[in-house]
């Protein structure tokens, strides 16, 4: 089974940002189908949440990274001989 999904690995690697973001789309959802009251509560629920982080934003009270940097910080946070 690992050789297999290492194999798709590679192959997904190869597709395209937009493809990628559709194939992880789709392998999130066959994971938890959502209902359909679900979904309009989920879809709700993120506009409220992408307002508020785009006013944080707009008003200075956040500031972005850079996604190498956000990608550094969740690895180290994951890895147990990392001290924070």
């Amino acid at each position: 089974m690992r050789h297999a999904m290492e194999h798709l690995l590679q192959e997904a690697l190869n597709l395209s940002e937009p493809e990628r973001g559709e194939l992880a789309a789709r392998l999130i959802d066959s994971l938890e189908p959502l209902t359909e009251d679900d979904d309009t509560d989920l879809t709700a629920n993120w506009g409220e949440e992408i307002a508020r982080r785009l006013a944080d934003l707009d008003q200075g009270r956040v500031q972005t990274i850079p996604w190498s940097e956000a990608r550094r910080m969740i690895q180290d946070e994951s890895d147990p001989n990392v001290a924070g």
